[in-house]
């Protein structure tokens, strides 16, 4: 089995304009008068790699914790797309239909466009990826967050897929757990040539 991380680092990711930038705080340094090394971290839940729960974009939506781990556990399908905007025609033509989890690898810079976004989300899917920062462009954020997240389909955004190529795998890319958040970081990861006993 070779397993690939197609995660960003958090404190070197890319982040979203006007999000808070990663900060490091280090509380403890062997041999300043300690035994350990310790630190704490600020950033935003929406940093790096990480995954919207319906509460992102949906009043009273449900919460990161909620979903279910077999969202982000299970086969899934990497697609290359090289050009953006992701229309309802591509979704249509182009999309694997057989899969319930599908990776956009679209070099950070492909959007879904809204009727996309509701075109993908009637596939009965139970997790849309992207390597761009977001499913939706800067100027249409809502309505494409909202065809995935109001049917519960799990978004997972910040993926590295640079030395993936497209194809079937087995993606494990379970959020932290934190109760009540409207996201949380993953450390999500491809397996391939899976051999089971």
């Amino acid at each position: 089995m070779t397993l690939i991380d197609i995660s960003t680092d958090l404190l070197k990711a890319d982040v979203y304009d006007g999000d808070p930038s990663p900060e490091v705080t280090t509380l403890e340094t062997i041999g300043d008068d300690s035994d350990f090394n310790l630190s704490a971290v600020y950033a935003c839940v929406h940093t790096g790699t990480h995954v919207d729960a319906p509460l992102h974009f949906i009043e009273d939506g449900d919460s990161v914790e909620k979903y279910p781990l077999d969202a982000f556990i299970g086969e899934c399908t990497v697609v290359e797309i090289n050009s953006s905007p992701i229309t309802g025609e591509f979704v249509n033509k182009r999309f694997p239909f057989d899969s319930e989890r599908i990776l956009i690898k679209g070099h950070g810079e492909v959007f879904f466009m809204d009727s996309a976004a509701e075109e993908a989300a009637a596939l009965g899917i139970k997790l849309i990826g992207t390597d761009a920062l977001s499913v939706g462009s800067e100027n249409d954020e809502i309505k494409p967050h909202k065809a995935f997240l109001s049917r519960g389909i799990a978004i997972l955004e910040g993926l590295d897929l640079s030395s993936v190529e497209p194809g079937r795998y087995f993606l494990m890319a379970a959020p932290i757990k934190l109760g009540g958040l409207e996201g949380a970081p993953a450390r999500a990861v491809l397996a391939k040539d899976i051999r089971f006993k």
